[in-house]
């Protein structure tokens, strides 16, 4: 055996029988994806945020897309997709991760595709512990307010600066056909009309978009339809984005500002405010922190029963 073998022999014994503590895992962050390369920046910037926060290695990833954008735009840094990041971090002996979603709720990309592929790199790296947190939202657990609060701010930011009396609001996401994911959006705009209480005339939720037919109805209506309606019709309007990167759907010529515009346009006495996603919100990072520290106890638990 080599004097670094025993070395780790010794760590891994001091940490089984509780003598010494086990390092605290890496966190692996990840979004979506997008082929836009303020997605991607706006990805980095809060990882480096978390990880002063954590005091942890927290590394950027997303589920597709961003790999396609030329280093280039991105400082001469590519972009990495969460699946080869994380067998390079375990092919180099970092087999304790907690990968924390950078996602408003449990889409099936959470709960069907990641997962997936975690069993996958499990069974391929046997020593590897992957502890999959939870999402920013949890429509349970109506307590936790802190999303819904960024999101009321940013429209407070709005009606100030704007100088309006008491508009009407609509919370947009970009649409599910997963009633879960739905769910946290209608949750968000309950908290909000809370939190916004007289500052506001109303608020609706809407979505960017949804699948046909009357089984994905639970979506709410499309955004487009929403703001043709006669109530929204000659007064400003706050659309609010339930979106944290400027993307292509959230972005300043992103799919949302079209659909608003083309709204204008039908109706020439409407005006319509839009609220900036809210990724650069530094109170998001609180969040984050929360769901890494729940997921990183909830791996030192499975540790312990598996030394013994």
């Amino acid at each position: 055996m080599t004097l670094l073998s025993k070395r780790f022999a010794l760590r891994k014994d001091l940490i089984s029988s509780g003598t010494m503590d086990a390092p605290a895992p890496l966190c692996v962050l990840f979004d979506n994806g997008s082929l836009r390369p303020a997605a991607t920046r706006n990805l980095r910037t809060i990882a480096r945020r978390l990880q002063i926060a954590l005091g942890v290695s927290v590394h950027p990833a997303s589920l597709l897309h961003s790999s396609a954008i030329p280093p280039a735009r991105l400082g001469g840094v590519p972009a990495q997709l969460l699946e080869p990041a994380l067998r390079r971090l375990l092919r180099a002996g970092d087999t304790n991760i907690v990968l924390v979603p950078l996602f408003f709720g449990p889409s099936a990309a959470l709960t069907e595709y990641v997962p997936r592929r975690l069993r996958q790199l499990s069974r391929a790296f046997p020593a590897a512990r992957l502890q999959l947190a939870r999402c920013l939202v949890d429509p349970k657990d109506r307590r936790d307010t802190r999303v819904a609060r960024i999101l009321a701010d940013h429209v407070g930011a709005v009606i100030r600066a704007r100088k309006l009396r008491c508009p009407p609001v609509v919370l947009v996401d970009h649409g599910s056909p997963q009633r879960e994911v739905t769910a946290v959006r209608n949750e968000l705009g309950r908290q909000m009309r809370r939190l916004l209480g007289r500052r506001i005339s109303g608020l609706a939720v809407a979505a960017m978009e949804r699948r046909h037919g009357p089984e994905y109805d639970f979506g709410g209506p499309l955004l487009a339809g929403l703001l043709r309606r006669p109530e929204y019709a000659r007064k400003p309007v706050v659309v609010a984005r339930q979106f944290l990167a400027p993307g292509r759907h959230a972005g300043p010529r992103g799919d949302i500002a079209d659909i608003c515009r083309a709204a204008e346009r039908a109706r020439p006495g409407l005006k319509i405010h839009l609220t900036a996603p809210i990724g650069s919100d530094p109170r998001l990072i609180d969040v984050l922190a929360g769901r890494y520290r729940e997921a990183s106890a909830a791996a030192a638990i499975r540790g312990r029963a598996f030394a013994r």
